[in-house]
C-alpha cells in the first residue's frame, strides 16, 4: 500500500506543543479540517468518541487515533509528533510523541484496516521510529516515515 496517497507531506507536523492527548486531538482536528475541508467539530467529535470506547495509543510511544468522518470518500491522515510525549493510556504506558491521525468514510472501514495494518508494519522497524525521532524537520521526519524499512 502506497501510504504516500493517504498521508502528505504538507499533512506532516512536527512540535506540537500539546500537555494532554484531548488537546492534542484538538490540535490535530483543526490541522485536519484545514487540510481536508472538513469541518472542525466533526472532526473532533469523532476523535473524541472514539476515544472514548479505548485508547488509541497502540505502544511504543505511538498513538493511532482514527475515526469515521461523515461525507469523507478517501481515507486520510496525519503524521505528527509532538513536543513532549503525552498520555495516550497505552497498554505498555510507553507517552507517544508520534501520531499517525486518520479520517475515514463509513464506505472506507476496510481500506482503512489496510492502511492501519501498513502503519503497523512501517513501525515494526526500530530503525525507521528511531530516524522519525530523529528528524530535525517535518520534511525529514516524513521522508523517514516512507524509507523502505526492508533489510
Amino acid at each position: 500500500m502506497d501510504l504516500s496517497t493517504i498521508i502528505r507531506p504538507e499533512h506532516t507536523f512536527i512540535g506540537i506543543a500539546v500537555t494532554t492527548k484531548w488537546r492534542a486531538l484538538q490540535v490535530i482536528a483543526e490541522k485536519a479540517a484545514k487540510a481536508f475541508d472538513v469541518d472542525e467539530r466533526k472532526i473532533i467529535t469523532a476523535l473524541e468518541s472514539r476515544e472514548g470506547l479505548g485508547s488509541t495509543g497502540i505502544g511504543n510511544g505511538i498513538a493511532v487515533p482514527h475515526a469515521v468522518i461523515e461525507g469523507m470518500t478517501h481515507p486520510r491522515g496525519l503524521l505528527v509528533r509532538f513536543s513532549r510525549p503525552l498520555d495516550f493510556e497505552a497498554l505498555d504506558d510507553v507517552p507517544a510523541d508520534i501520531a499517525f491521525a486518520l479520517l475515514f468514510g463509513e464506505s472506507n472501514r476496510g481500506e482503512y484496516l489496510n492502511v492501519l495494518a501498513a502503519i503497523a508494519r512501517k513501525l515494526q522497524s526500530p530503525q525507521v521510529v528511531a530516524a522519525m525521532r530523529a528528524a530535525r524537520s517535518a520534511e525529514e521526519f516524513y521522508s523517514d516515515f516512507l524509507a523502505d524499512s526492508r533489510p
